[in-house]
Order: structure tokens, then sequence, then C-alpha cells
């Protein structure tokens, strides 16, 4: 196997599951999520050489991630579907507190602009510097700290956020 090869299948070991956890938070369902990782994967290798000269890797591989997340949800309509039944509550349990207050997150995520939703996800998530997310994103420096405080005060007045920092707090008494 030369050295390349190792080098790349380290690269993949590290970075999978932060991308694919990514692509979730950016508004993929898991498998999509998946397929975006492989996809992003499969695109850094064909070009791995461009990729180990990069001034920074880990944005590089998160640029390819978004713009292939971005090529697909202009292919596919992602509206909501709305249903008649709402589902009832979760019993109280570890676990169950944990996935709802997980999708809760989501659900807040998903109420975002888009490019808002790829600032906090690129800033927070996966901890990319603000210099690195503009470099994903091809924006400006001062939109990613625009974007990023517009997106957290949307957040602060999502009330199912708010309910769940109640119950938080509450539990901690």
């Amino acid at each position: 196997m030369p050295a390349d090869q190792a080098e790349y299948e380290g690269f993949v070991a590290a970075r999978y599951r932060t991308l694919v956890r990514a692509a979730v938070l950016l508004g993929c369902s898991r498998p999509d999520a998946e397929d975006a990782a492989q996809d992003a994967l499969i695109r850094c290798y064909t070009a791995w050489s461009r990729e180990r000269s990069a001034d920074d890797p880990n944005a590089y591989v998160y640029r390819v991630l978004v713009n292939g997340i971005t090529r697909g949800r202009r292919r596919k309509w992602w509206g909501e579907k709305p249903t008649a039944d709402l589902p009832e509550p979760p019993p109280a349990d570890d676990l169950a507190t944990r996935v709802s207050t997980s999708r809760s997150v989501r659900d807040a995520l998903s109420r975002l602009r888009p490019e808002h939703r790829e600032v906090l996800v690129l800033r927070y998530y996966a901890d990319l510097t603000e210099h690195q997310t503009a470099q994903v994103l091809g924006i400006a420096h001062g939109t990613v700290k625009s974007r990023a405080s517009r997106a957290i005060a949307a957040l602060s007045q999502d009330r199912s956020l708010a309910d769940l920092a109640s119950l938080t707090y509450e539990e901690d008494d």
C-alpha cells in the first residue's frame, strides 16, 4: 500500500464520524448525511494531492461537504411534511430525554436560514475558526460573525429551546 493511501485512510478514520454529524446538523437525514460524508471523502481522495497541500485540510474537507450538500439540495425539494397527529411526549427516562433534546436542537437548527445553520455547524460543531469558516463558505470573515450572531439570536428566541433550558435548570435544583 503506498504511503499516500495509508495517510488518506488515517484522514478518513479521523474525520468520517464528525463529517456525518456535521451533515446531520446541516439538515440531512442520517442516511443522506452518510452519503454526503462519503461523497466528500471520495472527492478528497481524487484530489488528495491538492488537499494535502491546502493551507488547512480540515477546512478543505468541510468545504467539499458543504458544497456537496448544497448541490444535493438544488436537486431535491426539502419542504415540510405536515402531519395530522402530533406524537405523544416521550417518557421521562434518561435516554428518551436525550433523544428529545437532540431532536429539539436539530428542529431548531432546521428552522434557521441555511446560511446561518452552516455557520453555526462549522463554527461550533466542527470547531472551525471564523477564518476557516469564511474560507469553507467563500464569504468574508465579518459575514461569518454577523451570521453567527443572528443565528444565535434566533435560537435564543426559539420556544422549544427555551423550554429545554427551563427543564434542565429545574432538574439541576
